[in-house]
């Protein structure tokens, strides 16, 4: 049996190679292959408006004797969803709540060493660099990938202006919103298994426009490193239904940290000017603790120019 979405891992890996026709059922089998399963290769061409050959050269082209192979490892990644739940209740099924709690968390704890250890240093500082010189930056990050998009763009907002947050439904919607993307901007993508084709293009087109990528994912053989020039990894996989996000949530952590500890006075400014907003429209009623003045990192780093220029 075909491991659990091989065929979707090759149709991403070989998705950067393929024709204008590919992508389309590339595109259409990633998103929908609970649906495709169930049609013929006429079926899906009459679907995408191309031909029924099309669809066979397809099945070929990554990696298949013909169609019904490829229609079977359809079936064998729609199996996979009961799969993982199987593997879930033989890992877990006979333990208790407590063991549940310390299993899961001990698990994530191991990725987040993995993380440490594999993750590149001068990645990193590529990235915050890039961040920081940007003149516009797109956050993108789909399904299970949307809270750590949008956790990334709340504090990049709170760091620096011009910060976009990528959330459509459709591939053409994306490039509508990415339209003035150019050269001195960046796109960040967030993707892991099962990874998303709609970012994957995304990111194909922010790197035609000759914009900084940078990948947030969990291997350099992620399809997202096609079209990135710098890798952030972070280990996500689990032995669940529901993807460990620990590992990526603290990679971002660390990165509005650092651009933080880059320009304090920049995110002061800019904080002190949100809670003037607040109070002057009684936002929070003045019940929020002040976190501008008792704010560690960012007394930690003015204090420390403060110092350097007092040499």
């Amino acid at each position: 049996m075909e491991k659990q979405y091989d065929i979707l891992s090759r149709i991403s890996e070989r998705f950067g190679k393929m024709s204008k026709s590919h992508k389309a059922i590339a595109s259409y089998i990633s998103e929908h292959y609970d649906q495709a399963v169930f049609m013929t290769a006429a079926k899906l061409g009459e679907t995408l408006g191309i031909s029924e050959s099309t669809v066979v050269r397809f099945a070929f082209g990554i990696g298949y004797e013909g169609y019904p192979e490829f229609q079977k490892a359809l079936e064998d990644c729609v199996k996979g969803k009961l799969s993982s739940i199987q593997k879930m209740d033989a890992k877990y099924g006979r333990s208790s709540q407590s063991e549940v709690l310390a299993s899961v968390i001990t698990a994530d704890i191991e990725k987040l060493q993995h993380t440490i250890d594999n993750l590149d240093p001068a990645a990193f500082e590529s990235a915050v660099n890039t961040i920081l010189e940007a003149e516009t930056i797109y956050v993108m990050g789909l399904r299970s990938n949307e809270p750590l998009a949008e956790f990334l763009h709340f504090y990049l907002n709170m760091i620096r202006g011009g910060v976009i947050l990528l959330k459509t439904t459709s591939v053409s919607e994306t490039f509508e919103q990415m339209i003035r993307i150019h050269e001195k901007d960046c796109f960040i993508g967030i993707s892991f298994p099962r990874y998303s084709m709609r970012t994957l293009k995304a990111m194909e087109f922010a790197n035609d426009r000759n914009a900084k990528v940078i990948a947030i994912t969990d291997s350099t053989h992620s399809p997202m490193s096609l079209y990135s020039s710098c890798n952030l990894l972070a280990r996500s996989d689990m032995v669940s239904i529901v993807d460990s996000l620990v590992a990526p949530l603290s990679v971002i952590n660390a990165l509005v940290v650092a651009l933080c500890l880059k320009c304090p006075q920049d995110v002061r400014k800019n904080l002190e000017m949100l809670e003037d907003t607040w109070n002057n429209y009684q936002v929070y009623l003045n019940d929020e603790i002040n976190f501008i003045d008792d704010e560690p990192i960012l007394n930690y780093s003015l204090r420390r120019e403060q110092d350097e220029g007092n040499k």
